[in-house]
């Protein structure tokens, strides 16, 4: 064993849930792979699955976040399949958000992954943690992303699953199983408030993608999803038209609703995500470090908010940095010294 070739500790990445507001962890991945951060696992959890498994694929967040902020989300919206005939089982059945995640991380299996990867569900029916590191990776990401009521769960094998976040929120245990010696927990769950906050920084401008250039993935993947309107053009146009009465309906005449009223999705999200708090609370103490971007104005669902959310992301991991490299130089040297003691004894 030679001084100069000490084992550097293993770094895994544990990402939360959180809907829209996990963009948020792109930031996050673009500052640790500025500053050279291993990451040699991650594990994660509904949002956090999704943004973890297109990471792990090809190891390259500036494709993530064009990605992120270059897809159609208008025609993504149009794409969704109500469950109208089994309403029972969820409001979306899921079929399409299948598509738009093989549009997105492709059809492979964990063993492609460049990045060791674990996904977290949970059994429908027993409320158990299901870990998922073998097979389809769309179909673990599918199950992880199926929220309570929402989503229609996903079949399993014998088992039906739904969003890992909430048995899971943040799972710091599955990526300190395997392997990981220190882990970097990433929380963008938010129950706060929605507040007022003023413009951030020119760290905005870093993160800003020319609106003139398309990567020849996102082109792709906005290709496919063009593909998927017109395949279900019949489909699409109901939703549209849906659409547009419900609108006239609630939000004018008598009896008309204010627009600002959350939506049952937000509201069923946060009251998820508040039942999930004492798991995240406990997860975050058993982290080595923790990065919380400030995403709790950015709604649910606030697509409009994806490149916010990035940013957030990035500000909150250049804020940790410093304490960050102090323990990988610490953890450094004390694998520098424990080479040199060996070296001195053989």
């Amino acid at each position: 064993m030679n001084s100069s070739t000490y084992k550097a500790l293993k770094v895994g990445l544990a990402l939360s849930g959180g809907a829209v507001r996990g963009v948020a962890h792109i930031g996050v991945l673009k500052a640790l792979e500025e500053e050279s951060i291993p990451v040699d696992m991650i594990a994660g959890t509904s949002a956090g699955a999704f943004v973890g498994a297109c990471y792990a694929k090809e190891r390259d967040v500036a494709l993530l976040q064009e990605t992120a902020l270059g897809i159609d989300l208008k025609k993504l919206a149009r794409l969704v399949d109500l469950n109208l005939i089994s309403l029972g089982k969820g409001f979306v059945h899921g079929q399409k958000v299948k598509s738009i995640l093989l549009s997105c991380i492709g059809d492979v299996d964990f063993e492609d992954l460049k990045i060791p990867f674990a996904v977290v569900a949970a059994d429908a029916e027993s409320m158990e943690e299901i870990v998922i590191n073998k097979g389809s990776v769309v179909e673990a990401v599918r199950a992880s992303v199926s929220m309570p009521v929402l989503f229609t769960p996903v079949k399993w094998g014998d088992r039906f699953l739904i969003d890992g976040g909430v048995v899971n929120p943040l799972p710091v245990n599955i990526v300190r199983n395997m392997g990981a010696e220190i882990v970097i927990a990433v929380n963008v769950l938010a129950i706060a408030q929605p507040k007022k906050r003023e413009k951030l920084p020119k760290e905005r401008d870093k993160m800003r993608l020319a609106p003139s250039i398309e990567s020849v993935h996102v082109s792709g993947v906005n290709k496919k999803i063009n593909n998927l309107v017109r395949e279900n053009k019949g489909n699409t146009m109901v939703f549209d038209e849906l659409s547009r009465v419900a609108e006239n309906k609630i939000y004018t005449g008598r009896g008309r609703i204010d627009r600002r009223t959350p939506n049952i999705f937000d509201v069923l999200t946060q009251v998820i995500h508040a039942m999930e708090y004492e798991k995240m609370r406990l997860a975050i103490k058993a982290a080595d470090i923790v990065i919380s971007p400030d995403v709790s104005d950015i709604g649910t669902f606030g697509f409009q908010n994806r490149e916010e959310a990035i940013t957030r992301g990035y500000k909150a991991a250049r804020e940790i940095l410093p304490q960050l490299q102090r323990m990988l130089r610490c953890s450094n040297d004390a694998g520098r010294k424990l080479a040199q003691n060996y070296q001195r004894a053989m």
